[in-house]
């Protein structure tokens, strides 16, 4: 039973079946970004949430995805993901939604299983990586795509993935650290700077982990020239459009520099469970929320509940 307490929504909450992960194996993917796979359940998810006081949480497919080079098998492992998701939400309606995988970058065969998630399945949105195969979203041959979750008006959240060259750069540096949060920066650029943003305005992109460093970078965007050719009414106020997850970035510096560049309607809770261990999010929440007071009473109560319930519908997942 939910807890009278429990009011939150997290839209930043993945799901790791062991469906996915024989797959996975049987491609020789054992790892993600250097780390073995947690353990997840539904009630593992279940019991994270209550100590938390998460009322739902959105699911969603991370790091590494679906595509490792074999379009089939992609489109084939999306589409088992995305049905062990629906299952989920089918029997925890009132706590879990999720995000639908897709097989990108074989856009076809995404605009394919978007409409099948979104109208069959239910999907509260689509989950699409920063980058994949090498390329990155706002890449002209993703339109298709892009004008489908257009004419839906979807929910789009926006998860980093480890850049061919990424691993090319030989530091020492741990890829989560810096890498993760470039790919998602580079995607969202390339969002704005290639005039994805201005054709397709109706999409509600949501950006994992405050946006990378999008916030930090927004003025030298700005003010390069030639930069408003696809975006003419400058690149700020595209970035703005964005929506923001807490995932690993509650801190009193980023959340100040957040909350500096874009309203506090856009600014969504997200935990990043399982991969971030439990006591880690639980500390962070318990700081972010409390100890530190990041955020104001308002602005607290609109992060943790209200903005994800304007989002997606008053219940905050999509009926």
């Amino acid at each position: 039973m939910t807890s009278e307490k429990s009011y939150r929504i997290d839209v930043h909450h993945h799901i790791v079946t062991r469906e996915y992960l024989a797959a996975l194996d049987r491609v020789g993917i054992r790892k993600t970004i250097g780390f073995n796979f947690p353990e997840w359940s539904p009630q593992i998810s279940l019991d994270f949430m209550e100590q938390n006081r998460i009322r739902k949480a959105i699911l969603s497919v991370s790091t590494p995805g679906v595509f490792f080079g074999d379009a089939a098998f992609a489109a084939e492992l999306a589409r088992q993901c995305n049905e062990n998701a629906a299952r989920v939400k089918s029997d925890y309606p009132d706590r879990f939604g999720f995000f639908a995988v897709m097989p990108m970058p074989v856009a076809a065969a995404a605009v394919k299983e978007a409409v099948y998630a979104l109208d069959t399945l239910k999907a509260d949105g689509v989950g699409l990586l920063a980058s994949s195969g090498g390329r990155f979203l706002g890449d002209p041959d993703f339109d298709e795509l892009m004008s489908e979750l257009n004419t839906r008006k979807a929910a789009v959240s926006v998860h980093p993935n480890i850049h061919p060259s990424s691993r090319e750069l030989k530091l020492e540096t741990p890829v989560p650290i810096v890498e993760f949060v470039f790919d998602t920066t580079r995607a969202a650029v390339n969002l704005v700077l290639t005039g994805t943003m201005e054709r397709y305005p109706d999409i509600r992109w949501i950006l994992a982990h405050a946006g990378g460093t999008v916030p930090y970078v927004a003025m030298r965007i700005e003010h390069y020239p030639g930069v408003r050719k696809n975006a003419p009414l400058g690149p700020i106020a595209y970035l703005k459009r964005f929506y923001y997850d807490t995932a690993l970035s509650c801190s009193p510096y980023t959340m100040a520099c957040l909350q500096k560049f874009v309203e506090p309607s856009h600014i969504l809770l997200g935990s990043d469970f399982p991969f971030a261990p439990a006591s880690l999010v639980t500390e962070e929440i318990r700081e972010a929320y409390s100890d530190y007071h990041i955020f104001d009473e308002t602005t607290r109560q609109m992060v943790e509940e209200t903005n994800a319930s304007a989002l997606f519908g008053k219940s905050g997942v999509r009926k």
